[in-house]
């Protein structure tokens, strides 16, 4: 029986209007698409699900969300932002730019954005409101900013992205340095003129003892990234090797370092980090199990025969795709959304000669603004929440910042040459 794919999605957007869990909706859209357009015996399923969860590669996240928790359980939010503000209160804004730098620094931990909204933004904006800073700017700026936690290594997203399209993880990694200096750049600069224009008081210049003093507390967490890349670039470790020695090395500091955990914590921090791996593990279960009805009834290579009938140029392809994804994205999480569409799409990727590497990056910044974007905007309700404000008055405030990491989306997707900088420069 021929599939009808309007029919299929249909049974997919269904299921989720109705509040059934996204991983139950992925189970079930396959398991009646499978009795409807094909004989295949629905066990297959099991060992569909059995067979993607032996994937090596999602151990990476297991272990990079384990170290998440451990730095987010620990004071080393704290310490990266003191380091940030340090470094650059002294301008004007410079408490708004030090929230977006520890943003990319805590990024480099956690991997979440999620993380970072709740470990960053729930420090940051009760300061800056204190400091005499608008509420809408500080809710706008502490409500984009954690997009870098998705995009910094060593991204969750970008893991999952990896596992479905068997490119490197390390590569893929590599393309986030340059776009997340990009935003906070960007960031950066529109908070100095903003903050210059209204005479937002400045911190004085940092101390030399103090900021000795607050590297020294905080380098520790910045030593992580560095040794983690150290060891991978250099051949020494796999990303698997690098990810197990991040969990170990956070329960170091934090334990015997830093001393702001004790023994006790370490049994609820490894539980905690386990039931969310689960959580993500069904949903990439489920999403694995509809992607292959879809190979199975060849529906990638239907698309990606329509799509290049109808466009014949590249950055066409581009702009609708980008389009698509944001679209999707705002009724979305990136995983899920990464999980079913990046094998639709994968195969008109050679068509258009379009690097998957510079692809993975264009998803998974594309899908990371979906955290800041109604009506399903994770981030949006986190610091709403903190404030007390509703859904439309934090979206009002996080427009300035989406236009820019939009522009920024846009600059990228057609420079390849800039996100695959540094893949190029160590892998050749």
């Amino acid at each position: 029986m021929d599939v009808n794919i309007f029919v299929v999605f249909a049974i997919l957007v269904a299921l989720l209007i109705g509040s059934l869990p996204v991983f139950a909706a992925l189970f079930f859209t396959s398991f009646i698409s499978l009795a409807l357009y094909t004989d295949v015996n629905p066990v297959i399923m099991a060992h569909t699900m059995a067979g993607c969860l032996k994937d090596p590669s999602l151990l990476v996240m297991l272990f990079f969300i384990l170290t998440g928790n451990i730095m987010t359980q620990g004071s080393t939010a704290t310490k990266l932002i003191n380091i940030a503000q340090t470094a650059v209160g002294f301008l004007p804004g410079g408490l708004a730019m030090a929230g977006c730098l520890a943003c990319s620094l805590f990024g480099f931990i956690s991997g979440s954005t999620v993380a970072t909204v709740v470990a960053i933004g729930g420090l940051m904006i009760p300061a800056m409101i204190a400091n005499g800073y608008d509420e809408k700017f500080t809710l706008g700026i502490m409500t984009t900013s954690p997009v870098l936690g998705i995009i910094v290594p060593p991204s969750i997203t970008m893991v999952i992205y990896a596992s479905v399209t068997n490119c490197s993880i390390a590569q893929l990694f590599l393309t986030g340095f340059i776009p997340a200096g990009l935003i906070v750049i960007s960031f950066s600069i529109y908070t100095f003129f903003c903050c210059r224009a209204k005479g937002m008081t400045r911190k004085p210049w940092p101390n030399p003892k103090e900021l000795l003093r607050v590297l020294r507390e905080g380098i520790w967490a910045l030593m992580l990234p560095v040794i983690i890349f150290a060891g991978i670039l250099s051949g020494a470790m796999t990303i698997i090797d690098a990810a197990v020695l991040s969990s170990v090395y956070a329960f170091v500091v934090e334990l015997f370092i830093h001393r702001s955990m004790k023994f006790s914590d370490i049994i609820p921090v490894t539980i905690n980090s386990a039931l969310l791996t689960s959580a993500l593990l069904i949903i990439v279960a489920g999403a694995t199990t509809f992607g292959s009805f879809l190979t199975l009834q060849r529906i990638p290579d239907m698309v990606a025969q329509v799509v290049t009938t109808t466009i014949t140029q590249p950055w066409v392809f581009l702009l609708v795709v980008n389009g698509l994804l944001f679209f999707i994205g705002m009724f979305m999480d990136p995983i899920p959304a990464t999980l079913i569409l990046t094998p639709i799409i994968l195969p008109t990727l050679a068509k258009f000669h379009i690097d998957i590497i510079h692809f993975g990056l264009i998803m998974t910044l594309n899908l990371g603004i979906s955290y800041c974007t109604p009506p399903v905007g994770t981030s949006l309700f986190i610091t709403g929440a903190m404030r007390n404000r509703d859904i439309v008055y934090v979206t009002e405030s996080v427009l300035p910042f989406l236009l820019i990491q939009v522009t920024i989306l846009i600059l990228l997707s057609y420079l390849p040459q800039v996100t695959l900088f540094l893949p190029k420069l160590f892998y050749g």
